[in-house]
């Protein structure tokens, strides 16, 4: 990578219709969420908890010792954000995180990815990576996904937002944009388009 992006995993909801926290599930014989960490190709990964935190602590203790401080794991610096108010949505636990973010001496782009969404290969990855812009979203086939990258010109202004709000959303933000601040990379991995909510998602997906 020739330029530090920080990676965002949101895990706050309660994942009701998974029947469990999805961070948890196993794959490849460990926690999807480590799964996530170990694949992805920067240093940096800071992770959004809420409803479920408790339970990401009992199956991965170094994840409560993140929360003062960072932790190694695999050469990459694991930071832990607890979102005080969960009941607002994904939304607020991004926000949580970027006021962390914020207070930081230097403030670098972000990738946003949702828990269930599947972080894609290395190489699509560096697309995204490579392409400069405020807001730079991955499309495959005509269809936006994930992870989204956003610099700090455009994240800040996620911070201060009220978390109650209905406008409150990252999509509903983008939107509201100048064209000209947002680029879109086509990439060939199809995992950008996942959406992991369901025992049937996931089994079609560890199956695949």
């Amino acid at each position: 990578m020739n330029k530090e992006t920080t990676l965002i995993i949101l895990a706050g909801g309660k994942s009701s219709r998974m029947g469990q926290s999805k961070g948890l599930l196993r794959y490849k014989e460990r926690f999807w969420i480590l799964d996530q960490i170990e694949k992805y190709i920067g240093s940096e990964v800071f992770i959004g908890l809420g409803l479920d935190a408790h339970l990401y602590f009992e199956a991965i203790p170094w994840l409560e010792k993140a929360l003062t401080a960072p932790q190694l794991h695999l050469n990459k610096k694991v930071q832990v954000v607890i979102n005080p108010t969960p009941e607002f949505g994904v939304f607020s636990t991004l926000q949580s995180v970027l006021k962390v973010l914020d207070c930081a001496p230097v403030r670098k782009d972000v990738f946003i990815l949702p828990i269930d969404v599947p972080l894609i290969n290395s190489t699509e990855l560096g697309k995204i990576l490579n392409e400069e812009n405020r807001i730079v979203i991955p499309k495959h086939k005509n269809k936006n996904g994930h992870p989204v990258k956003l610099a700090p010109e455009f994240w800040k202004s996620l911070v201060e937002l009220n978390n109650s709000d209905e406008n409150s959303r990252l999509d509903f933000q983008i939107k509201k944009r100048d064209p000209s601040e947002i680029s879109y990379v086509e990439v060939d991995d199809m995992a950008i388009l996942k959406n992991l909510n369901t025992p049937v998602d996931w089994q079609e997906f560890i199956n695949s």
